[in-house]
């Protein structure tokens, strides 16, 4: 095989590496695919080959044999390759559970950022999911060039140009049979849904959606730091002064609502909760309460936002 950072996805990684000058060794998420596969070939062309894990699902027939093949191809380009093999179960569905297995065996077994494969494809399909659930800015912004730990240098690739870059380096992808399984919902997305907008629109769909991420990511940094902004004004040791507070439009407010009641040990709000408590800060009577995933009460007592733990029976 050729070791060489093919075209648009070696730019697209030695920009990203540029751009977030981590140091140290590197991860790679690794399951035999193109994309993958384009990433490790990227990665090694520019020196960089560290560490790469191959997490096998044990969802396929197979599997031990197809994970092995890929971490073999690994250490030929120069990467110290190890093979996870997970449990996938609990809540959500086989997607979200596989979804977690995985993250979880990445995070405990690599050493410095993990990279990931993801394309402007599988970003595209991202947004759609988000708007199809009603999940809110967030989610239909997708997924961030870096989180970290998490680092998805491809986002700017297209999937055709990761196929391009391993059949340049003569190397063969797996074909997962699960990328072609109608059961899952990203699978139609891929093959159904956005094929269909593409002819309807005239084309151009997957960048299209690829730009309301990025522009819809600064929108949200904008707005988080003007949050951490309006907390740092309305709260004193914990508790809020909701007639600061009041004063900050809406997305601001909830967004800081949001932060200080984790910071009193609530678990993640919904957005029913979240709005009761906005509601409770800008139209709330004195001695009114929100009850806060984790027992947390929010109560409105003097103008101020305290949080109390609800007292458990003995």
């Amino acid at each position: 095989m050729n070791r060489v950072p093919t075209g648009v996805v070696g730019r697209a990684v030695e920009a990203w590496l540029h751009a977030h000058p981590t140091g140290g060794p590197v991860t790679l998420a690794v399951s035999g695919g193109p994309d993958s596969l384009a990433l490790a070939l990227a990665v090694a062309g520019l020196g960089r080959a560290g560490r790469s894990i191959t997490v096998d699902h044990g969802l396929q027939d197979g599997s031990v044999d197809q994970a092995a093949a890929t971490a073999a191809v690994m250490r030929a380009l120069g990467f110290d390759a190890a093979v996870v093999r997970v449990d996938v179960a609990g809540p959500g569905g086989l997607e979200a559970a596989a979804r977690r297995a995985r993250y979880a065996a990445l995070a405990e077994h690599a050493e410095g950022p993990v990279l990931l494969g993801h394309t402007m494809d599988d970003q595209a399909e991202t947004v759609l999911l988000g708007l199809g659930r009603g999940s809110g800015p967030r989610s239909i912004a997708g997924m961030q060039a870096w989180a970290p730990p998490w680092g998805r240098p491809l986002l700017g690739v297209r999937r055709s140009d990761t196929v391009a870059a391993c059949a340049a380096a003569d190397l063969t992808p797996w074909d997962d049979p699960h990328n072609v399984d109608p059961g899952f919902t990203r699978v139609r997305l891929r093959h159904e849904v956005l094929p269909l907008l593409d002819e309807v629109l005239g084309g151009g769909v997957v960048p299209a959606l690829s730009r309301t991420a990025e522009l819809l990511a600064d929108d949200l940094a904008a707005l988080d730091a003007l949050a951490a902004d309006a907390l740092d004004d309305a709260c004193v040791d914990g508790v809020l002064r909701s007639r600061v507070l009041r004063g900050w439009p809406a997305a601001v407010r909830r967004r800081a609502l949001r932060s200080w009641a984790t910071g009193t040990g609530a678990a993640p709000l919904t957005s029913e909760h979240l709005h009761r408590l906005d509601d409770l800060v800008t139209a709330g009577r004195e001695g009114a309460a929100v009850r806060l995933p984790g027992a947390i009460d929010a109560v409105l007592d003097n103008g101020r936002l305290v949080g109390r733990p609800v007292d458990r029976p003995g």
